[in-house]
């Protein structure tokens, strides 16, 4: 087996490296054995002796001091000779058994005779005689003689011990070298003996697996061997063998798959394009390529087009937008047809492809219905507005001038006729207000004014609709836009306030509190805010507040047609700004609306 075949050939690089790793542990052994050993007790040794040098000089100068203070100059001798015998012990302990025995032997006669001398100059009987000093003297120079004996024997140990250990490191520097030298030749041997029996089986199968790579999926590898490399050799041409299947299938399903797509986007009948993350085109549809015909498309996607796309290929969030307000129109052969784009966000990881999808849904029947039902509300209104004034003139008339014999009961009935003729009369001119202005046919009167001044007025027009509750209005309007001005129609702006105004104190408790707000947004508009402190509006309901003919569950049947918030939006939409509400259910209702500068 392969496994074997290496065993063997690197077999004698490895009974190489045992030799040479067992001598250098050898050698490391004796380095931090015996070598440091020997240097460490010269090295203490010669530190003994600087010692007890220096505490025999302070015995012989406790002397010189005697004649002053006895007892300090007892102290210092008694001292400094114990801390000589304490290193004499310690020397003669390591020395023992050794030729350096002898001459701690001798240092210890010398130091047994300085101490003596020296005790007895301490006497006070002793302490001036000449004879007595002179002794201590010739007593403290065979000490240092002594001293200085054991001394250069320690040097010479440590010199010996010094020139072995180099002694030593050449021989293994010697060794190591000749390991080195035979390392490499060895190496050569088995590297050239082991490419020899591994290269060119490798070789062939590197070859084939580049040719496999290049898409050559019938090259075969040979088989020339029953060892691992034999067995890989089977194992790739089976794996060839697999791709090749699986190259097969996977070419059909390509191939079924791109059909299939091709008739899905063709049969589509909506324009569909498809473009990189750089914005170039990738794949379009038939219709597509019908649209491109049209003069908007002469330069490219319209602008109205290429911003969405952009923030999609940027954020990668999807673009659906649900309202006629973002459908745009074009001009196919001799008719428009309108169009909601809709832009999805799409990425392969696989193919590390990242694009989008840009799909014109058209809506040219649906909004044609829309219209068809605007023009069909409005009219209806209007026919039914006339009507309906005369039955209403005829009611008033019945409650000023009463006909004999009239009843209470029917005096009562008449009241609630007229009450609810002026409530159907108040819905059949919201519903013509929102026609005119889903179709566009009302104009806005627009003219310049403060925001200070259109909030001053339409505080003071809705302050009376607050007596009633006892009911606080603030105005928080922010001292820098006080001045500024804007371009609107100023009664329809004053509609927008009043009806929200009127909706905030509907749900407003009595003495509640109800804010109205103005200060500076960015990008150039002022955000307005009218905030109550009712109960909220249901979270399900918040997004369908500003729909037709919608009321939240639970309010009174009386409480209006649900138009007043759909016209409050026509109407700030119209003048190129966007509504919204803010809801903190338990805590109150918030609309804020945005209008430029």
């Amino acid at each position: 087996m392969l496994r074997t075949r290496l065993y063997f050939g690197l077999l004698p690089l490895l009974l190489l490296l045992i030799g040479t790793g067992g001598y250098a542990v050898h050698v490391c052994r004796e380095l931090a054995g015996t070598l440091q050993r020997d240097l460490v007790e010269n090295y203490k040794a010669v530190l003994g002796s600087q010692q007890m040098r220096y505490a025999a000089r302070l015995m012989t100068d406790s002397v010189a001091v005697a004649s002053r203070d006895p007892l300090e100059a007892r102290r210092v001798f008694e001292e400094n000779r114990a801390t000589f015998t304490a290193q004499l012990m310690e020397q003669s302990a390591s020395s023992a058994g050794t030729s350096r025995a002898e001459m701690v032997e001798n240092l210890d006669d010398a130091f047994t005779t300085l101490a003596r001398q020296v005790e007895l100059a301490l006497n006070p009987d002793g302490t001036n005689s000449l004879a007595v000093l002179k002794a201590n003297e010739t007593a403290l120079f065979n000490v240092l003689q002594s001293l200085e004996d054991l001394n250069r024997r320690d040097f010479a140990a440590a010199q010996q011990t010094a020139a072995r250990a180099e002694q030593m490191v050449t021989v293994t520097e010697r060794v190591l070298y000749a390991a080195i030298a035979a390392a490499v030749l060895l190496s050569l041997v088995v590297g050239w003996r082991l490419a020899a029996s591994l290269l060119t089986p490798i070789r062939a199968l590197t070859a084939s697996a580049v040719a496999v790579g290049e898409g050559d999926l019938d090259r075969q590898v040979p088989e020339v061997s029953r060892d691992e490399l034999g067995q890989l050799a089977r194992t790739f041409n089976q794996m060839s063998a697999k791709l090749r299947a699986y190259r097969d299938a996977t070419q059909a399903k390509v191939m079924r798959t791109q059909r299939t797509m091709e008739a899905t986007l063709t049969s589509t009948p909506d324009p569909v394009f498809v473009v990189d993350r750089n914005g170039r085109p990738e794949v379009r549809n038939p219709a597509a390529e019908e649209l491109l015909t049209s003069p908007e498309f002469e330069r490219g996607l319209p602008p109205v087009l290429t911003e969405p796309l952009r923030e999609v290929l940027e954020t990668g969030e999807h673009y659906l937008p649900t309202d006629y307000g973002r459908v745009i129109t074009i001009r196919v052969g001799r008719e428009d047809r309108h169009f909601l784009p809709r832009i999805l966000s799409i990425g392969d990881e696989l193919t590390d492809f990242r694009g989008a999808a840009l799909i014109l849904q058209d809506v040219t029947k649906f909004r044609l219905l829309d219209d068809a039902k605007t023009n069909l509300v409005g009219t209806v209104s209007h026919e039914l507005k006339t009507p309906l004034t005369s039955l209403r003139m005829a009611v008033y008339l019945l409650l000023e001038q009463p006909l004999p014999g009239i009843t209470p009961t029917q005096n009562e009935l008449l009241e609630t006729v007229r009450d609810d003729a002026d409530r159907l009369l108040r819905i059949l001119d919201n519903l013509l207000d929102l026609a005119r202005l889903e179709a566009g046919a009302s104009s806005l009167d627009r003219r310049a004014i403060a925001v200070g001044e259109l909030v001053d007025d339409v505080v003071a027009e809705a302050r009376t609709v607050l007596l009633v509750k006892e009911q606080t209005l603030e105005v928080k309007l922010a001292p820098e836009i006080r001045e500024s001005v804007i371009q609107a129609d100023v009664e329809r702006l004053r509609h927008v306030f009043i009806n929200l105004l009127t909706n905030a104190a509907k749900y407003s408790p009595v003495r509640g509190v109800i804010i109205v707000s103005a200060v500076p947004d960015g990008n150039g508009f002022i955000r307005f805010g009218v905030r109550d402190t009712g109960p909220g509006i249901p979270a399900e309901s918040v997004a369908h507040v500003f729909d037709r003919f919608y009321r939240a569950p639970g309010q009174e049947k009386k409480s209006g047609a649900g138009l007043g918030l759909a016209i409050a939006r026509e109407i700030v939409v119209a003048h190129g700004g966007s509504i919204s509400c803010e809801n903190q259910p338990g805590r109150g209702t918030e609309f804020v609306f945005l209008l430029p500068r």
